[in-house]
């Protein structure tokens, strides 16, 4: 697997957890090795494997075959594994910083940085600096002189849309950009970096679904357009068996570009809404479905 060889396993500690929200920790890994660690977009994939009751620490295999080996654990035996994003890289520092989304005992991931203290280790797995080739484990891959840019998520997605966000702002010239933005509270509607032309639009989620307001402000902002909407062609996907994820292709010549991620029911209605109701190019559109509810999708 190319993932196998352009990421390596990193053994790390919890440096320091900052709050930044009720809802969002700003976990500072620190190891070594993270001087080896390198990150090539603002939404970089990373995997963190999480210690299992009575570890101090994960126990993931080692060498060329660990994947193999990892899967072939028994269930009882498997360090849990869950996607994230790296929200900053200091190499020279050996510090890493990966946002957390709080939401009780719910999950492994959660658990974890609920009780989490300095000290705490867990294993990374990420880009290595050594390999020149490329992870590929990033999407936001807009076409060059993009006028108009559309960031649709929830607050597992805020970290990379929080790096998006600051490279837009870098940008001599940035396009005009809407975030629509769902959080659980809207004590969670953290300070962003982003460019003076950028609209961002929080939306507390509340008692309501996940997904349900951003769906509502996604149909509020975009208009939708029967006449070309009878013509647009789009598949459907079981969220329940299968990921959504779904890469623009950044030749498009379009003035949108588009980049979606939230819950994998919600990204679908707004995939099929952009798509099928408003009639824009799908070939422009990132959609990824980053969790589903009730099920676990690493």
């Amino acid at each position: 697997m190319a993932a196998q060889q352009t990421y390596r396993l990193f053994e790390v500690a919890l440096k320091e957890r900052r709050v930044l929200s009720p809802s969002l920790d700003r976990m500072v890994f620190t190891g070594a090795d993270v001087a080896r660690m390198k990150t090539e977009g603002p939404d970089q994939r990373i995997k963190v494997f999480f210690p299992l009751p009575g570890q101090d620490a994960p126990d993931v295999p080692s060498g060329e075959d660990w994947y193999a080996r990892y899967r072939a654990l028994p269930d009882d035996a498997r360090p849990p594994m869950r996607t994230f994003t790296i929200r900053q890289l200091r190499a020279e520092e050996c510090e890493v910083d990966v946002d957390f989304v709080l939401h009780g005992e719910t999950g492994p991931a959660s658990r974890w940085a609920t009780h989490a203290r300095p000290g705490d280790r867990v294993v990374l797995l990420a880009p290595d600096a050594d390999c020149a080739d490329s992870s590929e484990g990033w999407e936001w891959k807009p076409p060059a002189g993009v006028g108009q840019v559309l960031l649709v998520a929830d607050e597992t997605a805020l970290p990379a849309v929080a790096g998006i966000l600051e490279e837009l702002a870098g940008l001599a010239d940035p396009p005009r950009t809407l975030a629509l933005l769902e959080i659980a509270q809207a004590g969670d509607a953290v300070p962003l970096k982003a460019p003076a032309t950028a609209e961002l639009v929080w939306l507390p989620r509340g008692q309501q679904a996940h997904g349900q307001r951003l769906l509502q402000a996604v149909q509020a902002r975009l208009v939708a357009a029967p006449a070309v909407a009878e013509a647009a062609e789009l598949d459907e996907i079981d969220v329940d068996a299968q990921i959504l994820w779904e890469q623009a292709d950044a030749s498009a010549d379009g003035a949108m570009y588009a980049w979606v991620a939230g819950e994998a029911g919600a990204v679908m209605a707004i995939r099929r809404y952009l798509v099928k109701d408003c009639g824009l190019d799908r070939r422009a559109i990132t959609f990824m479905g980053y969790w589903r509810q009730g099920r676990v999708l690493d």
